[in-house]
């Protein structure tokens, strides 16, 4: 039972301390340190009103797995991206991911950028013959274009995105885990925007999540995922 463990995260997440924590349930801070510790578990009312608080599941916070603290990955954070141009490539297949990144990143040696800024997301336009008979999936990519870079003969729309509030997390080993790390990494960002009473932002004029993946200076392969928030 992963109970203690899991209440410490989701109280730390909200920046929340022990006595802050005791105040909103109603019982001394002790009584917090015990249910952090295993040594104790909360009645079913005060267990359905953790819940509550922290907008999770009974089943998840006490069986769940909700340690997003390991060296993977980094802090959560929020961000203001600057605006930004970019044309882009979607693809249905098994294998969208490598399809749609191979596709733009032909672009950028087409337009000969020597470093690209390439990023990708998933997109829902599947059907479900197309998902459950040939398990296929849906990915776009796109190549963000620099300031005066156009997209010369490529057949593709320049779009333009504006500034935008996003949170984010840094997968900082991307090595032989991409999925169970990436869906963590995810999990991670919804459950603090949950928990924080964010809420993630749908508008046609952004792109509402998207994946960078890059290598840092030390040559490992990591990854940003961003999530626009409201």
């Amino acid at each position: 039972m992963n109970f203690g463990k899991n209440l410490q995260i989701l109280r730390k997440m909200t920046n929340m301390t022990q006595e802050e924590l005791a105040g909103r349930m109603h019982v001394s801070r002790q009584t917090i340190s015990k249910w952090e510790l295993g040594a104790i578990l909360p009645e079913v009312e005060k267990l359905v009103e953790l819940c509550e608080l922290f907008n999770c599941s009974v089943d998840g916070l006490l069986r769940g797995n909700m340690d997003f603290s390991s060296e993977a990955y980094s802090e959560i954070r929020q961000v203001t991206v600057a605006p930004f141009r970019y044309i882009s490539y979607a693809v249905i297949s098994r294998e969208p991911e490598e399809d749609a990144l191979a596709h733009v990143k032909g672009w950028a040696k087409h337009l000969e950028i020597e470093n690209p800024y390439i990023i990708g997301w998933d997109f829902p336009q599947v059907s479900q013959e197309q998902r459950n008979v040939f398990r296929m999936r849906g990915y776009g990519a796109a190549l963000i274009l620099a300031d005066g870079q156009d997209a010369g003969d490529i057949e593709a729309e320049v779009i333009s995105q504006s500034r935008q509030e996003y949170i984010t997390i840094t997968i900082k080993e991307m090595s032989g885990g991409e999925f169970e790390v990436i869906p963590n990494a995810y999990q991670a960002l919804s459950m603090y925007m949950a928990i924080n009473g964010m809420e993630e932002k749908h508008d046609s004029t952004i792109l509402s999540c998207y994946e960078h993946e890059y290598l840092d200076c030390d040559g490992v392969k990591c990854m940003d995922i961003y999530i626009a928030i409201n």
